[in-house]
């Protein structure tokens, strides 16, 4: 028995201490546009389109509307999408429309219909990218507020760069307990599984998108084929960057769907879940039992995979406001993470289908739809 310790522990610690590592000389080098070195204002200003898809978001969108409004840039428009609320979102944000402060700014498209094949969130961005008159797009959601000077920080950033797709990584706003803990576990696996130093890197496969803040220039969004290329794909902020990443132009990765988006992530496919599932739980539990259950050196490997993965809190606590301690969490966030694994698979193969929002994408077409 302690020779499965040892073969498990040095497994584990040779994993987590890669990680780390890589992390450690990877992050450094990921721009923060926060800083004050990117408090600029480009001189001749690209017109950018702001393109907000919302379902059902009565309670959120006028706020996120009137902030959008007052973005300190000089030429934007904003195009906010209702697709087919069954609440009172579309009424909310034709009130907005009709203030002062919008300016001829805002514009409103209503979509009562979806068509055949298309998932509602990729035919409402697709919709909208139609209507827009702006060199940049940025596509973001309908519960994300925006600072003031994001957008004018996030030009510049890239126009310096010369970029054609930038990341923004939003910062969570987080009210429970359990809302950190399940934060904090996915950061830590984030860190595991993605590199975002390696985005920019046109020799690596590492891409990045997030729906919060994917903005990408009109001319690479139509090179690479528009949403049109991703109109049935459940992970579409994810596999924006992937598109754009394979077809060589230069993309920047910057600092609750479970159920919806695990089973995606698998492609669909449930020995991938289930391979995925056992990794997962392998990793982010078998440090804090076998540092337990071995005896004498064999807890040594177990504890250099727990002190990584402790290093790995403390470096998020800089970024976010989920404090070192939550590491003591983890192993319960791990555990409801396996859960949200195992349900998204069973669900989708139990409905035959994801159910999101209200509509129903059938499983075999969702396989199909991959990018």
């Amino acid at each position: 028995m302690n020779v499965f310790y040892w073969i498990a522990g040095c497994l584990l610690g040779l994993a987590w201490l890669s990680r780390i590592i890589d992390a450690a000389r990877g992050m450094p080098t990921v721009a923060d546009i926060s800083l004050a070195g990117w408090d600029l204002r480009p001189s001749v200003p690209p017109r950018v389109s702001i393109i907000v898809p919302a379902r059902n978001e009565e309670e959120t969108i006028a706020q996120v509307l009137r902030q959008l409004l007052a973005l300190d840039y000089e030429d934007y428009e904003v195009i906010a999408v209702d697709d087919r609320s069954t609440d009172r979102t579309g009424e909310a944000m034709d009130r907005v429309v009709a203030l002062a402060e919008s300016r001829g700014r805002l514009k409103i498209i209503h979509v009562e219909q979806l068509p055949a094949r298309w998932m509602g969130k990729a035919h409402a961005m697709w919709s909208a990218a139609n209507h827009a008159t702006g060199d940049w797009l940025l596509f973001t959601d309908a519960d994300v507020f925006f600072k003031p000077d994001v957008l004018r920080r996030a030009i510049a950033y890239a126009e310096d760069e010369s970029a054609d797709h930038v990341v923004l990584f939003p910062r969570m706003i987080m009210k429970s307990v359990g809302e950190r803990m399940m934060i904090s576990f996915f950061q830590t696996m984030f860190v595991f599984g993605h590199r975002p130093w390696k985005v920019a890197d046109p020799k690596t496969k590492d891409h990045m998108g997030v729906g919060a803040f994917n903005l990408i220039r009109k001319s690479t969004y139509d090179a690479v084929g528009t949403y049109e290329a991703l109109r049935f794909e459940v992970l579409d902020d994810m596999k924006l960057g992937k598109i754009v990443k394979t077809a060589g132009f230069a993309a920047m990765g910057i600092v609750n769907n479970v159920t919806k988006n695990f089973f995606a992530v698998m492609s669909f496919q449930s020995w991938r879940m289930l391979a995925s599932t056992f990794v997962v739980a392998f990793l982010n539990l078998m440090p804090f039992l076998g540092v337990f259950a071995a005896h004498g050196w064999a807890r040594m490997p177990f504890a250099l995979a727990l002190f990584c993965m402790f290093a790995i809190y403390v470096g998020m606590a800089r970024l976010s406001d989920v404090r070192p301690y939550y590491f003591l969490l983890h192993p319960i966030s791990s555990i409801l993470f396996v859960y949200a694994m195992l349900r998204s698979m069973f669900l989708t193969l139990r409905q035959g289908g994801v159910v999101w929002r209200g509509t129903k994408y059938p499983l075999e077409e969702l396989r199909r739809g991959l990018v």
